[in-house]
């Protein structure tokens, strides 16, 4: 339970929504029902920008209308969602760049891309179109979500994604946009790949949660490495390394002992109290930790000289996740010198063999691509491993970029051994 009104749960999240360029000033609505009946929503023909709390419109269960300006114009299209769907408190209507080029081409993305996308976001919908604001628009999609759908493509307008609460209509909607994105830069690099059943249900199947641990006092240490893991985590999100429902990343803090981010945290919203300290195959009490602890331990384990571990989804790199094409690092001198050779991991092996993933990197071979399901980054300290996942993305991002202007001319083998012989000799 949170005790924050309406007003500033509606402003936070649109402030998310157009701060990452996923709606526009003008464009973009959302909306949330209370358990009396009212619907809070955002107005119509005001700066999304500089939007204030108290233009949001308040809408009783009776009709009443409450503020200072009209209430969107799409406010048929919440309420036909909310009576058809009366489990649902929290909708999400925007125009994001992706899921606006799958309603222009009449197609939804596949969330089978990644186990989590298919989670969190399940099967998409699509609705015909219909005069925005009209009420053949509201009912298109109302009987768009009828089934069961939580996320709804609208031919030629865009999205709206819908959950038990506003937070949750927003995991998906950026979920969504996300999964939309790494499709479309995965079909410049060749033929996409997609989960299967079986695939998605062995994701699902690992295990949740350690035996409690009775913490003593935090160190000084753990205390300061607390507060770096967030900064890192936040600027992960900032700069879209990272989305609210995807991400990890772990520090160790002695031999037996690391700090690691929570399972089901929004990461844009992380503080140092949600970090889980884990050690001994136990977990602080009370907490979650990540489900991909077991991969960070194994990992810890098998080499001393690693103190950050990253599980990521940058859309460029995962777009060779996605498609197995390989990664060449022979671009430009940075990107040979941080990231070495790249492994390509088979999809299950980190679910089904922690070790076995752990032997994947190494110190000298510090990045893998995890088929489906994102990148695995390590470094000597937080720093190392988070500037790897920035070169990483900026790599993968220019070489899709080639594919626009002509073909990769990757470095010469006498040039990596050059590079080789004069920085990693030692």
């Amino acid at each position: 339970m949170t005790f924050v009104h309406p007003r500033d749960e509606l402003l936070a999240v649109m402030e998310r929504i157009y701060d990452y360029r996923m709606t526009t000033t003008s464009g973009g609505n959302l909306s949330l029902r209370t358990e009396e009946g009212d619907v809070w929503i955002t107005p119509t023909r005001v700066d999304k920008g500089n939007l204030r709390r108290e233009d949001i419109v308040l809408v009783r269960s009776d009709g009443r209308l409450e503020g200072r300006h009209p209430p969107s114009s799409e406010l048929p299209l919440h309420l036909a969602i909310y009576r058809s769907r009366p489990e649902l408190s929290g909708i999400v209507h925007a125009h994001p760049v992706a899921l606006v080029a799958f309603s222009l081409v009449h197609d939804v993305p596949n969330t089978r891309l990644f186990h989590k996308a298919r989670t969190v976001c399940g099967e998409v919908g699509f609705a015909p179109y219909a005069l925005p604001g009209s009420e053949a628009l509201a009912r298109n999609v109302a009987e768009a979500f009828r089934p069961g759908c939580t996320c709804v493509i609208l031919e030629n307008h865009g999205v709206v994604t819908a959950g038990e609460n506003l937070r949750e209509a927003f995991h998906r909607f950026e979920t969504l946009e996300f999964s939309g994105k790494t499709i479309i830069e995965a079909r410049r690099l060749g033929n996409i790949r997609y989960l299967t059943d079986e695939e998605i249900e062995l994701a699902a199947q690992r295990a949740r949660g350690l035996p409690e641990l009775e913490s003593p006092a935090p160190t000084s240490l753990e205390e300061e490495l607390r507060q770096r893991l967030c900064e890192f985590v936040r600027r992960a999100y900032h700069q879209r390394l990272f989305i609210s429902t995807q991400g990890s990343f772990s520090v160790r803090l002695d031999e037996f002992s690391f700090l690691i981010t929570p399972f089901q945290v929004d990461r844009g919203l992380l503080d140092e109290e949600d970090l889980v300290l884990v050690s001994r195959g136990k977990s602080e009490a009370g907490k979650l930790p990540s489900l991909a602890t077991g991969n960070h331990e194994a990992i810890y384990r098998q080499h001393p000289e690693v103190h950050a571990v990253i599980n990521a989804y940058p859309v460029n790199a995962t777009a060779f996740s996605v498609t197995g094409v390989p990664l060449d690092t022979r671009t430009i001198p940075e990107s040979y010198l941080v990231l070495r050779q790249i492994r390509q991991v088979k999809y299950g092996i980190q679910f089904q063999d922690y070790e076995e993933l752990a032997r994947q990197v190494s110190p000298r071979q510090p990045v893998a691509i995890l088929e489906n399901d994102g990148v695995l980054v390590i470094g000597s300290d937080i720093l190392e491993a988070y500037d790897r996942l920035e070169v990483l993305e900026s790599t993968a991002e220019a070489i899709l970029n080639c594919r626009a202007i002509g073909e990769l001319a990757p470095m010469p083998e006498e040039v990596t051994r050059q590079l080789e012989k004069t920085f990693l000799s030692s």
